[in-house]
């Protein structure tokens, strides 16, 4: 009988485990896409401190969800990362292909450069940059967004997702049109 009881209150243990690390995961990456929104509408306004701190802080969130992602669910183990992004793929498309995960490494290593240049260049400088360079890498994120929250989620996180992409959207419209 005592085995059993050790058995069951392991298994709880597990589930409280798996919420919080689910939690952790979940939480750290909309951290990150709250804080690109709020950085972009603010960028629109014109306020370029406020948003360098704010893509600072969703830089650093998303690079906080891979931590929690790979330790909480792959094991540190890039195979289980393609494996799972290729599962996902498989449920959406229907082609199993893990190739999405290179797309994730790719918009980490470009957010953490972007954001580490703004800080070194200084405050002004990334306005300065070629119009059409800010544009595509922001079109490319925003698309990295509307595939996470949109095509590969459902429900109010999809919905959500969907308001996201369109504010998103309307703030660099804005943007576009100041720039002009």
């Amino acid at each position: 009988m005592r085995f059993r009881l050790r058995d069951i209150r392991s298994h709880f243990r597990t589930l409280e485990g798996r919420k919080t690390e689910d939690f952790l995961t979940r939480s750290t990456i909309w951290i990150s896409i709250v804080a690109y929104l709020v950085g972009c509408v603010v960028f629109a306004r014109g306020s370029d401190r406020w948003t360098r701190l704010a893509w600072s802080i969703g830089c650093a969130a998303l690079l906080a969800h891979f931590i929690c992602a790979f330790q909480f669910f792959h094991a540190w183990s890039h195979a289980s990362a393609y494996r799972d992004t290729a599962r996902q793929t498989a449920e959406v498309f229907g082609i199993n292909w893990g190739g999405g995960v290179f797309v994730n490494y790719a918009v980490a290593i470009l957010w953490t450069g972007d954001v580490a240049l703004w800080w070194f260049a200084g405050l002004s400088s990334y306005r300065r940059r070629p119009w059409s360079l800010i544009l595509i890498w922001h079109s490319f994120l925003i698309f990295i967004i509307f595939n996470a929250t949109v095509v590969f989620e459902d429900g109010l996180t999809r919905w959500i997702g969907v308001v996201v992409t369109l504010c998103l959207c309307l703030s660099w419209v804005v943007a576009s049109r100041q720039r002009s």
